[in-house]
């Protein structure tokens, strides 16, 4: 996102985003602030993770389990 960091523009990785990325990402997409404090604590409840704790948006693995947490299937 272009407003973190050292104000330079740097493109993500989809692929793999940081907690604090997919944060801000969520954040700016859907009206809710969502803190990254929040995503670690997902990743501790299990959420589908890359090696070194980073999010994979293309395949949606990460949106996928979170919307089987919150709708309370788990399956």
């Amino acid at each position: 996102m272009s407003d973190r960091r050292d104000g330079q523009n740097q493109a993500l990785k989809v692929t793999a985003l940081s907690a604090e990325d997919m944060a801000i990402l969520l954040s700016k997409s859907g009206g809710k602030t969502v803190s990254a404090e929040t995503i670690r604590s997902h990743l501790e409840a299990a959420a589908p993770a890359n090696a070194g704790d980073t999010l994979n948006l293309v395949l949606v693995h990460y949106a996928t389990w979170l919307v089987k947490d919150l709708s309370g299937r788990g399956d």
